[in-house]
Formats: C-alpha cells, sequence, structure tokens
C-alpha cells in the first residue's frame, strides 16, 4: 500500500511538471508571436538608443554627413530569399558575398511601411533636374529672347505654332509695347500677327497659329519671327527678327517642342547686284579643323522663278589655288532668300591657313537642265582677299574657337 501511494505522488509531480514545461513553450511561442505583430504598429525609433554603442563623434560625423540623405527602404512585398528579416530584438546573418549583403538599419516608422528596415541612403543631389537658365543668362549685347513651340498634324497638314512669350527687350524709349509677325518662308507675302502687349518689356503672349502646309514641303520651310516696337505716334520699330528653319526637325503631334531663340537684329542695308550670303567662320588650333556655318541668302537673282527651281550653296578649300575639297548644302526650291543653317568642317592645319581659302558657291539647278553660278565669295588671307572678305578670315584667326558671322556680296568675276 505505501509502494502504491509513493508511486502516485512521484506520477503526479512528473505529470505537474511536464504540464508546467507544456505551458511555458506555449507562453514562450506566444511571446514571439505578440512582439512580431507589434511590428505592425508605427514605431518610434530613438537615435540615441540605435547609437548607443557608438562613441559620440562617430555619430556626429554620420549624421553631418548624411543630413541631406533620404533612407532607401525594402518594403515587405520586395523580402525574398536575398533580404534578411530581422526582429527587433536580433539580427541575422547569412553566410554569402560580404559585398551581397544588405546592411541592416533601424526599422521604418512609417505605418505603410511596416517590416520593411532601411538598407541605404540616397543622395537627392544625384537626381536633381538641371536648371533652366534661358531666363537669367543673357549673353552681352543681348537684344531680346523668344520662346515659342511647334507641332504638325499629318492627316490635316497644319503646322501649329504657339507663340509663348518675349523677354529683356531693348526698344528705342523706355516703355515698349510689341506685337510679333510670323512668316512661313519662302511666303514673305503673307503673315500672321499677334495681338499688341502695352508697356512691358517683357511680354507674354500664349497665342496659337496655324499654317497650312503639305508635309512634302514642310521641310522646305523656314518660320520667321519679327519682334516689333509701337511708339506714341503709332509706326512701327522692328527690334529684331528669330529665323528657324524646319529641315532639321522631327515635327509630329506627339511631339510638340519648345523652343527658345535670342532676337538677331536684321540687316537693313539693301541686297548687292547679285544677292548676299551669310555665313560664319570658326577655327579649331587645337584639332586643326576649320569649321563654316552657312546661315542664309538673300536677294538673289534667279535664272528662272518657279517652284521647280532649286538653290543650294557650294563650299570649296583650296590651298594654292589648287582644289582640296568641298561640300555642298541641301537645294532649296523656289526662294530667293533660301535659310541652310548647315555646318561643314575641313582639316586644316595652322601652317596652312597663310596658303588656304575658302570659295562658297550660290548655284542654280532646274530638273534636266543645265547649273547656273548666281555668285560667288572667297575668303582667306591677303595673298587672296581684300576688305571685308579678309578682316573676316583674320577675325577668325585671331578668335580661335569662336564663330564669326557675316554678310558677304556675291560677285561673279571672283
Amino acid at each position: 500500500q505505501a509502494v502504491a501511494v509513493a508511486g502516485g505522488l512521484i506520477g503526479g509531480i512528473l505529470l505537474f511538471v511536464l504540464l508546467g514545461i507544456t505551458a511555458y513553450l506555449l507562453w514562450k511561442k506566444f511571446c514571439r508571436l505578440c512582439s512580431y505583430e507589434k511590428l505592425i504598429n508605427p514605431v518610434k525609433t530613438n537615435a540615441n538608443a540605435i547609437f548607443q554603442d557608438q562613441p559620440k563623434s562617430e555619430i556626429q560625423q554620420k549624421s553631418t554627413s548624411r543630413s541631406r540623405s533620404v533612407p532607401f527602404i525594402i518594403p515587405p512585398t520586395l523580402h525574398g530569399r536575398d533580404w534578411i528579416h530581422l526582429t527587433n530584438e536580433e539580427q541575422v546573418q547569412e553566410d554569402r558575398d560580404p559585398c551581397m549583403t544588405p546592411q541592416p538599419g533601424p526599422r521604418s516608422s512609417f505605418h505603410s511601411l511596416a517590416g520593411a528596415y532601411v538598407v541605404g541612403t540616397i543622395n537627392p543631389d544625384l537626381y536633381k533636374f538641371p536648371e533652366d537658365k534661358s531666363e537669367t543668362d543673357f549673353p552681352d549685347g543681348n537684344i531680346g529672347r523668344l520662346w515659342f513651340s511647334i507641332e504638325y498634324e499629318q492627316e490635316s497638314e497644319r503646322l501649329l505654332v504657339s507663340l509663348i512669350k518675349v523677354r529683356k527687350l531693348q526698344p528705342p524709349a523706355d516703355s515698349c509695347s510689341s506685337f510679333v509677325k510670323i512668316y512661313l518662308l519662302p511666303d514673305e507675302r503673307s503673315y500672321l500677327q499677334s495681338k499688341t502687349k502695352r508697356k512691358t518689356l517683357n511680354p507674354q503672349f500664349d497665342e496659337n497659329f496655324v499654317f497650312q502646309v503639305s508635309s512634302k514641303m514642310l521641310l522646305q520651310r523656314t518660320l520667321k519671327f519679327l519682334v516689333y516696337h509701337v511708339d506714341k505716334q503709332k509706326k512701327h520699330h522692328l527690334l529684331g527678327q528669330v529665323i528657324f528653319p524646319l529641315k532639321n526637325e522631327a515635327l509630329t503631334e506627339d511631339n510638340k517642342l519648345v523652343i527658345w531663340r535670342d532676337l538677331e537684329k536684321e540687316n537693313l542695308e539693301p541686297p548687292s547686284e547679285h544677292g548676299d550670303l551669310q555665313f560664319s567662320l570658326s577655327y579649331n588650333d587645337y584639332l586643326g579643323r576649320l569649321t563654316v556655318v552657312v546661315l542664309r541668302a538673300r536677294g538673289l537673282k534667279l535664272q528662272e522663278e518657279s517652284p521647280a527651281v532649286g538653290v543650294y550653296v557650294k563650299v570649296s578649300l583650296m590651298n594654292h589655288n589648287k582644289f582640296i575639297k568641298s561640300k555642298k548644302t541641301a537645294t532649296l526650291l523656289g526662294t530667293p532668300n533660301p535659310v541652310y543653317n548647315e555646318t561643314f568642317s575641313f582639316k586644316a592645319e595652322q601652317t596652312e591657313l597663310d596658303t588656304a581659302s575658302l570659295s562658297l558657291s550660290v548655284l542654280q539647278s532646274i530638273k534636266g537642265e543645265k547649273t547656273f553660278l548666281l555668285g560667288r565669295v572667297v575668303v582667306g588671307p591677303f595673298m587672296y582677299t581684300r576688305g571685308k572678305e579678309l578682316e573676316h578670315w583674320n577675325e577668325m584667326i585671331s578668335k580661335p574657337k569662336e564663330l564669326v558671322k557675316r554678310w558677304h556680296a556675291l560677285c561673279h568675276s571672283t
């Protein structure tokens, strides 16, 4: 009987111990689950607690260097095998390449990013868009700047031009009342005109204009903007112009181009007998490159005026009056005032500039017929030229890497 009582007591004690161990394990598991679920709620992080084991100087250095940084956080939805889930009490690391291991950091305190942790920072300065300086940087001698936008509707064959604004006008009087005329060259007989903006040097227009032009002829056309000032006697004074060829632009309905250009002074002198040609010269002494920019011609005496007549410019490099190389512009149809804006480069060493020259010939061609020379101009050193042509060449040499622009009269005897 005593043995039975002792066995019962021992059995009861073992059963009680087993129940206690089971309850303890269940309680510990429940605590872990509760500690994980608490991460769903916003957690206030204490910077002092995070860095309490680090020296104070190191903490200040890191806070200073990252004061402008933005935390880069991995959201819970992107957690995978490559990212380590951290509890609020321990940090776990796997044995793998240290370069591929994300650096653990403080938990996110945002409710929408619950369970995420910081793996690094992003410098916002690296992702800033470049500052638009078109309204602040005006070169010396600037007489104004014009903004406009263009797009082309293929189905209706309409060119849409939006006149946006003009800044920094230089009128002959203190006050300025301005308007803009818009031409679609080569047609200079018709134009569209904006409203007049009174008593401002920085008029804001925001007006839309439409030109009807076929897609085949679009790239042959050139936009011309003339900015005028109206005085108290209602006289019109031309303040400047912008010439914008369309041949190099990709114009579609889905591609609306916003463009700005500085105003240029119009050449008010009447054209010469055979017409004038405007071009720029530049020489790069480091690369040994001679650059010619054929801009425009005016007042050309065409042999026959018809839409089939094409006009182009041929640029030839000569040395000791021997032909070296030539290049030519695109052919523009049916206009005595073509606009090209085409750039050509030639290889020329600096020692050759005393014996080299450039010949620019304006030629007219008709389909199936002979090519006619409308005029020519030669620029070069004293050996070949005099007057404005020599001055243009010498100015190019004295201003390396700078485009020097001038008008020149065409002649047949050159």
